[in-house]
């Protein structure tokens, strides 16, 4: 017979697996990305945000070793196209899974403008971006900037929507560097600026991570990923593992060929758990947290009602982007914001009581006091409509 797991069991388990729950926070940056397989990158201070909420004394400085010194994490184009700071164990799975193909997808494209306006053909694009990498290893670190002053034909122009009202002209450098970092070729670095800078120096892969990214096949690597989420976000449906990870269902069923994994009944919905992780969990003591925009938790899953509610159309922007949302055992109960003056404000949606409401503005407190200075904004999405409320 099925087991049947009910929504305050799902709860239990995200809170206890997303490291959200007190009793499960974690010691350091890289055993976070592991709880939720990666964290969201589009919006640079996310990474940072979303760390140091499931750590139970992090600090800024703690994440920008794991990302830049100890090099536990690395932010690669993943699932959907979107950046992730992934644990480096898993980076050649992600690399193979998701970040090659996006590469072969966007060459196509960026290969037939490059035709259209006459700069060359795939052989020239190979040749720009061979130089570019040799510029890099020269420098071994850099921006987009200082390669064109290498490679010239990085400045090279490319008319885009011609007579439209978003006509523009890019240059081929941001192009050519997603091509590198796609063939696993180039990392992301350090960024230019404060630690929520969205401009990034780039360095050479091999430098970068000498030996650890491996080549893998396609299906094995998606069979990894696949496991991954099972483990931090299981039970989960078949559409929850196609939306997240951007595949066919075709290569999402083959991947679950391989594991096998148990169905559970989710109240009239198959979910899906890794074999032997079926039983059922004790639910931790009461728990809240303030997540940032695009947590992994929040975007975990493509059906969300068992967790957000009523509340999407107040925390999601309208592209399908969550903002920053409050969190009460295993809930979205409200959204927050950094006000100008970096103030951390926030709306509560519905009840949740006294002592959650006094736990709620600690944590409120506590991430003014993590940021200090610096104010971060939407970046990678627009605002969503409580945001845009507390902003008023």
């Amino acid at each position: 017979m099925t087991r049947r797991m009910s929504v305050a069991e799902r709860r239990a388990r995200l809170g206890l697996r997303h490291r959200l729950a007190g009793c499960a926070l974690a010691s350091d940056p890289a055993e976070v990305a592991r709880s939720v397989v990666a964290v969201h990158s589009t919006d640079p201070s996310s990474v940072y945000l979303a760390v140091l909420a499931r750590m139970s004394s992090g600090r800024i400085a703690d994440v920008e070793r794991a990302l830049y010194q100890d090099r536990t994490l690395i932010r690669l184009l993943g699932m959907r196209r979107t950046v992730f700071a992934v644990p480096v164990e898993l980076a050649p799975a992600v690399q193979a899974a998701c970040v090659r193909p996006v590469g072969e997808r966007v060459r196509r494209t960026y290969l037939k403008a490059i035709v259209e306006a006459g700069l060359g053909d795939d052989a020239w694009l190979s040749d720009v971006a061979d130089a570019a990498h040799a510029a890099l290893l020269a420098r071994g670190e850099a921006t987009g900037s200082q390669l064109s002053t290498d490679e010239p034909r990085l400045r090279s122009q490319v008319l885009l929507a011609e007579g439209k009202s978003y006509e523009a002209r890019p240059t081929l450098t941001t192009w050519v560097m997603i091509l590198l970092a796609a063939e696993g070729r180039a990392a992301r670095g350090r960024p230019v600026g404060s630690w929520s800078s969205s401009q990034w120096r780039w360095s050479p892969m091999e430098k970068w991570l000498p030996g650890v990214m491996p080549e893998l096949s396609a299906a094995a690597a998606r069979v990894e990923l696949v496991r991954a989420w099972l483990a931090a976000f299981g039970p989960g449906t078949v559409d929850d593992l196609r939306w997240w990870t951007g595949w066919t269902a075709a290569q999402v069923r083959a991947a679950l060929t391989e594991i096998k994994p148990v169905e559970v009944d989710l109240g009239g919905a198959t979910g899906l758990v890794l074999p032997g992780d079926e039983a059922p969990v004790e639910a931790p003591a009461p728990w809240v947290a303030l997540l940032p925009a695009l947590d992994p938790t929040a975007m975990g899953w493509a059906g969300r009602e068992w967790y957000l509610g009523p509340h999407a159309e107040r925390l999601f922007d309208t592209t399908g982007n969550i903002g920053p949302s409050v969190w009460c055992d295993g809930r979205v109960v409200g959204g927050w914001v950094q006000r100008p003056d970096g103030e951390i404000a926030y709306r509560l949606l519905e009840n949740v009581g006294r002592q959650a409401k006094r736990a709620i503005e600690r944590q409120a407190g506590r991430l003014t006091d993590l940021v200090g200075p610096v104010r971060f904004g939407a970046r990678g999405r627009r605002r969503s409509p409580l945001e845009q409320e507390l902003l008023a």
